[in-house]
């Protein structure tokens, strides 16, 4: 049997690697379009044997790595293949002292919850992902930037598909740059963290925290006027709370954010 190694993908893989990503969901994948990115980030691991037979990309920030793209070719699934990719970026995770390890898994996908389960893997939280188109909208007018939220009560912002810690120093940065918005009515509010892909043109990604379906409201409109205004072709609200319904408000999938601690 051809032994399994692991190390860092490169430029000549990504012909043999899109071959067996090209079908991963009903409508494709996105790795083609990220690949490059990946690259120049590092830390894009492929698993071999006589070919490439799978792939994950681990980025590391703080105190946490996040995986992602958990690929692998259809004939050599269930081989363990995508825990020992896994395994091996925390490897590389616990070198840099750090203290998290963090992945997104669709709710419906119980192969991958189950491999991540028998990593120790636990589920931390579990997220929304909605979409809304941008369009013109004047109702959005009690939404104001936030200059003061406490830290504690948000534990994650999403950046380009990745769930990052919230701290005073990226929140100073968020109030500096007008990308937190918030809505106040009654004794409830709701606020919004606002980035930008850096993988995708023209692709809002909204980190939103819902406690009232008012002042939500009042945000969604917001964010279509704004996603007009701005040209955007796509905002994507990744969200905690279940939203009610909205003009163009269209849910997508159910993610379970999954967490392992390695102190």
């Amino acid at each position: 049997m051809t032994k399994l190694r692991i190390r860092e993908a490169n430029d000549s893989d990504k012909i043999s690697v899109l071959k067996f990503c090209k079908n991963t969901f009903s409508w494709g994948d996105y790795v083609e379009y990220v690949w490059n990115y990946w690259i120049s980030e590092g830390y894009l691991l492929l698993a071999q044997k006589l070919d490439p037979v799978g792939i994950c990309h681990a980025f590391y920030s703080d105190n946490q790595v996040w995986i992602e793209g958990i690929r692998i070719e259809s004939n050599s699934r269930r081989q363990n293949i995508a825990s020992e990719l896994v395994k091996h970026a925390e490897i590389i995770g616990l070198e840099k002292n750090l203290s998290f390890s963090y992945m997104l898994i669709d709710t419906e996908n119980p192969i991958s919850i189950s491999m991540a389960q028998s990593l120790n893997y636990k589920v931390f939280q579990t997220w929304n992902f909605y979409t809304i188109e941008p369009r013109k909208n004047s109702n959005h007018d009690d939404v104001t930037f936030e200059k003061s939220i406490n830290p504690k009560s948000y534990t994650h912002y999403v950046q380009s598909w990745r769930w990052l810690p919230i701290d005073d120093k990226i929140l100073e940065s968020f109030y500096e740059q007008n990308k937190i918005i918030t809505s106040s009515i009654g004794d409830k509010n709701s606020s919004a963290i606002i980035t930008e892909s850096d993988h995708f043109d023209r692709t809002l990604i909204v980190t939103l925290f819902s406690n009232s379906d008012e002042s939500t409201c009042e945000i969604l409109s917001y964010l279509q006027n704004f996603g007009w205004e701005k040209n955007y072709e796509r905002i994507q609200i990744l969200t905690k709370e279940k939203l009610s319904s909205f003009d163009t408000l269209e849910f997508k999938i159910l993610f379970h954010l999954m967490k392992k601690s390695f102190v």
